[in-house]
């Protein structure tokens, strides 16, 4: 496996800037309404996202669990680690480094990381019809990985190649997904963006084929952009836009809401 080459990436810049511009109109009401207190601007966005935290919990452990009690164990995992994140972006510490992805295991996946203790998979793993590459070249692939997105300006590109390419190299023997899509919303919310989660099972579905199509196409043409690994990039940020759609939303109805108390009074 190689690595998609950075200065390869093509994105929508429109829908970049079009989720630059809802976030930075949440920051226009939190600042400049009249219709907001100072002293609640913080809680009313940590809200905001806290409520998406909590769709990000839920929605993961009906989709990844096999039963009731395993969904349990899964949600209060997630949890924990979501915590973990917000408390370590509360202390000004962006995701960078390789031993935060063996944190993020133990917290999200503790039974795999209790088989291998800090250390990457030792056997090979296969997504769909896509081979995930040996386990002697997982450690490089990572390194490499961590990197090559020192060298994205853009915090919403990096967070979605890096969850692209993480998932392509499947480091971990079990928990992948999990310590993957965490990882990118620990970058995501570290610059003020919302997390990314997947709403629904078809759109599950969806995620999952795209991302198989994808690899298949770079595993035969290795340096090349192609229209699958374009549909993903594509997606995620659908669902960023959403959701920033959301937080703004969910903060300008408070304000409409008080602006309407002070009025009838």
């Amino acid at each position: 496996m190689e690595l998609l080459p950075v200065d390869l990436i093509q994105v929508n810049n429109s829908k970049i800037s079009e989720i630059d511009n809802v976030i930075k109109a949440i920051y226009r009401l939190i600042i400049y309404s009249r219709y907001h207190l100072d002293d609640d601007l913080l809680d009313i966005y940590l809200e905001g996202v806290n409520n998406l935290k909590e769709q990000l919990s839920i929605k993961n452990a009906q989709m990844e669990a096999q039963n009731e009690e395993e969904a349990k164990v899964y949600l209060k995992n997630l949890r924990t680690t979501l915590d973990f994140v917000i408390g370590e972006i509360t202390n000004h510490n962006n995701f960078e480094k390789e031993i935060q992805l063996f944190q993020l295991l133990r917290l999200a996946s503790p039974e795999t990381h209790a088989i291998h203790p800090n250390r990457y998979r030792r056997t090979l793993v296969q997504i769909g019809s896509y081979i995930c590459p040996e386990p002697a070249k997982v450690p490089q692939l990572v390194s490499e990985l961590f990197h090559r997105i020192k060298s994205i300006t853009n915090p919403i590109i990096r967070a979605i190649y890096f969850h692209h390419e993480l998932i392509r190299i499947h480091p971990f023997a079990d928990g992948n997904g999990r310590v993957t899509r965490i990882a990118k919303n620990w970058m995501l919310m570290y610059d003020l963006y919302p997390p990314i989660f997947i709403n629904d099972a078809p759109q599950k579905i969806e995620y999952i084929t795209t991302l198989g199509h994808s690899f298949r196409e770079l595993e035969k043409h290795p340096n090349k952009w192609n229209n699958y690994t374009d549909a993903f990039f594509e997606q995620e940020l659908d669902r960023l836009l959403l959701n920033s759609t959301i937080l703004y939303e969910s903060i300008n109805i408070i304000g409409l809401n008080r602006e309407k108390l002070i009025r009838v009074n």
